[in-house]
């Protein structure tokens, strides 16, 4: 039996695993997309997470297409401000992204709403009013029943919450930080600030894109069928560091110890931090979601917590000095920054 969680401080109960959408309609064949959906369905999983851009949309018609004849079963939820298109209006903040995407969502969807849409990332230079504004006209229209951020630093989830109180619409509901055993930089901001303001927390990633399985070797080359035999971009520009691999193989052989494996431990360990309400699995196989679902019957104790801090700090990743270049660190802005030297150019020394 599924144990739900309330989703942050509404009324809306999920599944601590969210159904992660994000190989539909590209590496997975839509016939087994179909099958993994009806079997997290009958295994009572009813969240499930897509976004605009995945696949050029294609995950979002794969979804529509799944979950049709069981809609209101799910708890439906996508993302905008990214874009696979150029232009200056065809992504971001304003309010003619925000209603233009959620129509084109709702059209590929194959729905009449929305249950939750999230801020994808934040974007830098451009106001969150006028984005929080258009998402309040949408769930006054009935087209969403609530909204989320995803990537946000504590003090963004603070200001959206507190625009909310302003405008005077119902606060987000969810914050979906990256978050696993070799990347805990959430705990310090992002799930305080969520707890304090009232949202749920849905992590994702908590394999960490595949290396927390363990199926990476320390100083081999990774398998052609890995993300990172693959050459996949984010695995690459992410999680793929050497401090990870190795200490994905001590949590293997630590889970070993308990009879299971080392991505049953790293999911179990995410969904018992009491902070997190779900955490979201992206299977690409149904071999993938058949092991995800092992995760709901593990419990940890003191031991398996310890064991952990002991090879990631609290609050920290794994590699000093990492930074996501998706997500850069915005609290740099030099006042006076010279030009770099041309390559080949002649530097003046200074005696």
């Amino acid at each position: 039996m599924v144990e739900y969680r309330y989703l942050g401080r509404s009324a809306l109960k999920v599944s601590p695993l969210n159904l992660g959408t994000m190989m539909f309609g590209g590496p997975t064949p839509d016939d087994v997309a179909f099958r993994i959906i009806d079997k997290a369905r009958e295994q009572g999983i009813n969240f499930i997470d897509t976004a605009d851009v995945y696949h050029n949309g294609k995950s979002e018609e794969v979804v529509g297409r799944g979950i049709k004849a069981t809609r209101d079963h799910w708890v439906l939820a996508t993302k905008f401000v990214n874009s696979h298109t150029k232009g200056p209006n065809l992504g971001g903040h304003s309010r003619k992204w925000v209603i233009e995407t959620v129509e084109n969502s709702l059209r590929r969807l194959n729905t009449d709403y929305i249950d939750i849409l999230y801020f994808h990332r934040a974007v830098f230079d451009a106001p969150l009013e006028e984005p929080v504004r258009a998402i309040a006209d949408l769930i006054r229209a009935g087209k969403l029943r609530y909204f989320g951020v995803s990537n946000f630093r504590g003090w963004r989830i603070a200001e959206v919450a507190q625009l909310a109180d302003q405008l005077g619409i119902d606060r987000p509901i969810a914050s979906q930080p990256l978050y696993n055993i070799v990347n805990r930089t959430a705990e310090a901001e992002q799930l305080p600030a969520a707890h304090h303001y009232g949202l749920g927390v849905v992590s994702y990633s908590p394999l960490a894109r595949g290396v927390l399985t363990a199926k990476y070797q320390p100083g081999e080359q990774p398998a052609a069928d890995t993300r990172a035999g693959r050459g996949d971009k984010r695995i690459l520009e992410t999680e793929w560091r050497p401090e990870s691999v190795e200490i994905a193989q001590k949590v293997a052989a630590h889970a070993a110890k308990k009879g299971i494996s080392a991505a049953d431990f790293a999911l179990a360990w995410v969904l018992n931090n009491q902070l997190v309400t779900a955490a979201i699995t992206g299977p690409r196989t149904e071999a993938h979601w058949d092991s995800y679902v092992r995760a709901l019957d593990i419990r940890l104790d003191a031991e398996d917590e310890a064991l952990v801090d002991s090879l990631v700090t609290t609050g920290h990743p794994s590699t000093p000095g990492f930074n996501d270049p998706s997500h850069p660190v915005e609290g740099r802005v030099p006042r006076h920054a010279a030009p770099a030297p041309q390559p080949g150019a002649a530097v003046r020394a200074v005696a």
